[in-house]
């Protein structure tokens, strides 16, 4: 493509250097510039794009775009006000807007997104409307699969990945959008057919500072809809979340033209769950929507997942899924890694691994567990370094009401010293129910070592994450893994 073409969808301030150029691809990390590049120098909070201007040029870029002005160089500059939003505009300029040839489930919430992501892209699927997925464990691209970078993609990456998605013949994909995603543009030129908020409990307040500025970022993805030059969006929004009341009432003021399902278990919810059975098989409840009545049985356990189902069924027929083929999909839904995943041994014990890295995660979590009826329930549990410190000890306290014992230890530290992290977490326990065992291994090791006959080890915090973070370096480390080899290698006299 032109590069004049491209940039006949935006306004830069400035342009110096020939427009005729031909640009064979886009770039904002300079290692990975080619030939007939065109870079962007983007400004972050831990490197200045602006600084690998000339190492890109020698890789081979011919347009530069930058928010700072520059001395004369080989490559035509491009010099614009914000250079994320050009980036995400031309990106999807580029990539032909591939989100305009697919049916676009966007995801947001606190808690649920990813298994939401998951029972939806598996309810499209089931009337053979092929779909792809991007979040937080992977990103699927037909029979593609790749390892998630980060919950939602840079722009740029997000584009490629619809343009892949679409071309390997999907018609739709499910995706989860972050509120950094959504506070910094990372979704701009994305059109969606459906928005779905599944709850918000306080997380990410090192980033959003409060919960009123966390909610401000996840209702740009609901208010954005109604601004789509192209596509009718929808919003499917949890009516028993009073967060997602909030949405409600400011959808209501400020796009009231846009459709809105609503979900829950209260009677006013369009699609409404009631008469909830459980048992460790998995779920089975009343879902009365459209007029009509169904039984639904879904392979996952917890009231947090029936949640997850509703909004996996209205985000379906918001994309014209039949309802009822969806509420008999559900019934081989798949499961989530990482997502109160069984450790697979034949132990008179269980143990499940879970992403819960929130208070509110975490009392869900353990309600679910509590519910199994264990002889004890046992935690292990930590906080991640360099994220929001406010929840630290809510995360002690929810764990101490519903633990009989709880073991701390380190979750990714990253750059903080994780005994501080741990100090910072154990000063919101109130009795004694709890020891501390800051190497993680060690911890799951220790929880297994304890579990007796009839007890369930809950193991939260990483879930599917295969690694973890330190201050100068990341290490392979999976719960999963290791908790099998602690189950494996403890005597073997209370196998069943």
């Amino acid at each position: 493509m032109q590069l004049k073409a491209l940039l006949s969808k935006i306004s830069p301030l400035q342009t110096i250097g020939p427009v005729d150029r031909e640009i064979g691809s886009l770039c904002y990390d300079s290692r990975r510039v080619q030939k007939n590049t065109l870079f962007f120098a983007l400004s972050g909070a831990r490197e200045d794009g602006n600084k690998y201007i000339e190492e890109a040029i020698e890789r081979g870029a011919v347009g530069i775009v930058t928010e700072q002005a520059q001395a004369q160089m080989r490559a035509t500059l491009v010099v614009v006000a914000n250079a994320r939003q050009a980036m995400a505009d031309l990106a999807a300029e580029f990539y032909g807007r591939p989100s305009l040839g697919l049916k676009v489930a966007g995801i947001t919430g606190t808690n649920g997104k990813t298994t939401t992501a998951f029972l939806l892209k598996h309810l499209c699927e089931s009337v053979q409307m092929r779909a792809g997925l991007i979040g937080t464990i992977r990103y699927e691209i037909g029979d593609r699969i790749l390892p998630a970078a980060r919950t939602t993609p840079e722009s740029l990456d997000l584009q490629e990945l619809l343009f892949q998605i679409r071309s390997t013949g999907c018609r739709a994909v499910a995706m989860e959008v972050s509120s950094h995603a959504l506070e910094q543009g990372r979704a701009r030129n994305v059109e969606f057919d459906t928005a779905i908020f599944t709850n918000l409990t306080q997380d990410h307040l090192d980033f959003h500072r409060t919960m009123e500025a966390y909610f401000e970022a996840k209702v740009q993805l609901f208010t954005g809809l109604a601004a789509q030059p192209h596509k009718k969006g929808s919003c499917v929004v949890n009516l028993d979340d009073r967060w997602g009341q909030q949405l409600l009432t400011r959808l209501a003021k400020d796009a009231p033209h846009l459709p809105v399902i609503t979900f829950g278990m209260g009677a006013r919810a369009d699609f409404r769950a009631s008469a909830v059975r459980t048992d460790v098989s998995g779920t089975q409840y009343q879902l009365d929507a459209q007029g009509k009545t169904y039984l639904v049985r879904l392979p996952l356990i917890g009231a947090f997942n029936i949640y997850n189902s509703l909004a996996a069924l209205a985000g379906a027929v918001s994309l014209g899924v039949d309802l009822r083929t969806a509420v008999r999909a559900l019934a081989d839904a798949p499961s989530v890694p990482g997502r109160l995943q069984p450790v697979p041994v034949k132990r008179k014990y269980r143990v499940f691994v879970d992403y819960a890295h929130t208070d509110d995660a975490l009392a869900n979590v353990m309600k679910t567990l509590r519910d199994l009826n264990p002889q004890r329930l046992l935690v292990v549990f930590g906080c991640g370094g360099n994220r929001d410190k406010a929840k630290r000890p809510l995360m002690a306290a929810a764990v101490e009401q519903s633990a009989d014992w709880a073991i701390v230890t380190s979750d990714n530290p990253r750059k903080e010293n994780p005994e501080q992290i741990i100090a910072e977490i154990v000063t919101g326990f109130r009795g004694t129910q709890h020891e501390i065992v800051p190497d993680r291994r060690e911890a799951i090791t220790r929880a297994i070592a304890l579990a007796q006959p009839g007890d369930i080890v809950l193991i939260a915090g990483k879930g599917h994450e295969s690694t973890q973070e330190f201050a100068d370096q990341t290490v392979p480390f999976d719960d999963l893994a290791i908790a099998q080899a602690a189950v494996e290698a403890k005597p073997v006299e209370i196998e069943l």
